[in-house]
């Protein structure tokens, strides 16, 4: 069963063209022309329950948009959108029920309350049972920490504060589908990694769905197996990351340590860091196996120790909007 279906999804924006100088102001009084803006164009793609997909893509690619389309906060131009079974712009407090949405940037939480009396409101909001908010209360905050700033009024929570707060507020209802929207901007490497470790366990104890937008390629190579990558406002890729890597990703980084400091020259190999005896060899797969790779080093020193580094998504990525697809 499918939670999203998106079929020939577009959003135009028709703005009004600025005339330059003071005669062009005065000229748009009478006559004002427009220009149409096309932000997301003809976007199909599906998405099983339980499944999390990364949507990527850089900035004004159209990501956003089709985010706000999907919750139901934008209009489509043209082409249908389901989720869960509802057209998020038609059955928006329907759809709101069964969606949680986390924006990087902004808060669901009221600024001048204590972050425990934002939750009692969402509480009430959603007409959430004792039971089950005392449920959720329990397992977010053993995960994420809360009770360290339950009486801080929120505007003066940190932000890695805030994001636990944020997500752990967007899942008190127990929706079916998370959407999240850079949910790591901005923080640190351990608050970093304690967000990723409570969307995965969400994901895969409650089946939650779950579509991450994000800048940070790490949050993808960690989360999702499978990414859509947008680019003005088209799609460009929908698939697994494992393909990404073996078409693109042929490039990998032997690091070795080896008893003497020599030089490491050998045919096809770049040597693109040294460090003593630590060397840093940059070689095609499709040329040379690590195994081969480490039988022309033995022949030359011996070999102290010895590490394999695979390409990073981020450098993946940059590479297919240099080459194209």
């Amino acid at each position: 069963m499918n939670a999203i279906e998106v079929k020939h999804l577009s959003k135009q924006y028709v703005i009004a063209k600025r005339q330059e100088g003071m005669w062009g102001a005065i000229r748009s009084l009478f006559h004002r022309e427009y220009i149409t803006k096309t932000a997301v164009e003809d976007v199909s793609f599906s998405i099983e329950a339980g499944e999390m997909v990364g949507y990527i893509g850089p900035n004004g690619a159209g990501k956003s948009t089709t985010i706000k389309m999907l919750t139901g906060i934008l209009v489509p131009t043209s082409g249908e959108v389901r989720v869960g079974g509802l057209v998020p712009y038609k059955e928006r407090q329907k759809n709101a029920r069964q969606i949680g949405v986390v924006f990087g940037q902004r808060s669901q939480l009221w600024w001048d309350l204590p972050t425990i009396e934002s939750f009692e409101l969402l509480k009430e909001v959603y007409h959430i049972s004792d039971r089950r908010y005392r449920r959720n209360m329990d397992t977010f905050t053993e995960i994420l920490k809360l009770d360290e700033f339950f009486q801080t009024p929120v505007r003066q929570l940190s932000l890695g504060q805030r994001m636990r707060a944020d997500i752990a507020a967007s899942l008190l209802h127990d929706p079916s589908i998370l959407f999240l929207d850079e949910p790591t901007i901005g923080l640190d490497v351990v608050a970093k990694e304690r967000m990723r470790t409570f969307i995965q366990e969400m994901n895969k104890e409650r089946g939650i769905t779950v579509i991450l937008t994000t800048h940070d390629m790490s949050d993808i190579e960690k989360l999702c197996k499978r990414m859509i990558l947008i680019d003005k406002g088209r799609v460009m890729y929908d698939g697994g990351l494992e393909k990404i890597k073996e078409h693109f990703g042929t490039s990998r980084i032997l690091i070795v340590d080896v008893e003497k400091d020599i030089s490491l020259n050998i045919e096809g190999v770049e040597v693109i860091r040294e460090e003593g005896i630590r060397k840093w060899l940059r070689f095609n797969r499709e040329e040379y196996t690590a195994a081969q790779l480490i039988q022309q080093i033995s022949e030359k020193t011996e070999i102290i120790d010895i590490s394999l580094q695979e390409p990073e998504i981020d450098s993946i990525i940059r590479q297919m909007y240099e080459q194209g697809l």
